[in-house]
């Protein structure tokens, strides 16, 4: 397994935890929980100074098998993308890159390098919050999950926890051009 960063989730641990209570990832209103989850795993993300994205991984029986958070400025990492350190969790936690039979579910749609690592992983399922229209790779602005010349397609579900997401997401932004505007007025037009 590589590397994840430093101030990157955790992965799961021998007795991974259960989600829903162990109901399968399918079962009404898990996805609604496990997007709580990912939020949180995102909320870490912005304290580290990142974008808060985050994502878990679970099995077909519900452990969460790992978990991560957006860490480029912390590691200083291109690809310490919350869903490639979550996807290296469950390989980890479940000796082997072939991920068949998991669901990821991670707050922003992902990009181009996330789809493809999905696509890679051989996830069955990602369910994603936040459309991202500048850069969402599976369905936004590229479709590779969905891409027949791919050996894999995993089912996609879109806008659980949507709103939540997205103000995240527009929270942390703001607050970024907030502290980039001079504080005396004078960026104002006259």
């Amino acid at each position: 397994m590589a590397d994840v960063p430093t101030g990157a989730a955790r992965p799961a641990g021998g007795a991974a935890q259960a989600a829903g209570g162990g109901a399968p990832p399918s079962a009404p209103g898990v996805y609604h929980d496990l997007m709580g989850l990912a939020l949180a795993e995102a909320a870490l993300a912005e304290t580290a100074g990142d974008v808060p994205v985050g994502a878990v991984v679970v099995a077909a029986d519900g452990r969460i098998l790992g978990r991560g958070h957006n860490a480029r400025e912390a590691a200083g990492d291109p690809t310490a993308h919350a869903e490639v350190i979550a996807l290296r969790h469950a390989a980890a936690e479940l000796g082997a890159w072939r991920l068949g039979g998991t669901t990821l579910v991670v707050t922003l749609e992902p990009c181009t390098m996330c789809a493809g690592a999905l696509v890679l992983a051989r996830v069955d399922r990602v369910v994603y919050g936040a459309v991202d229209p500048k850069a969402g790779a599976v369905g936004s602005l590229w479709d590779v999950v969905r891409d027949r010349r791919l050996n894999h397609r995993p089912e996609v579900i879109s806008g659980v926890r949507a709103q939540e997401c997205s103000d995240q997401l527009a929270a942390f932004f703001d607050g970024r051009r907030a502290q980039r505007r001079p504080r005396d007025g004078s960026d104002r037009p006259s």
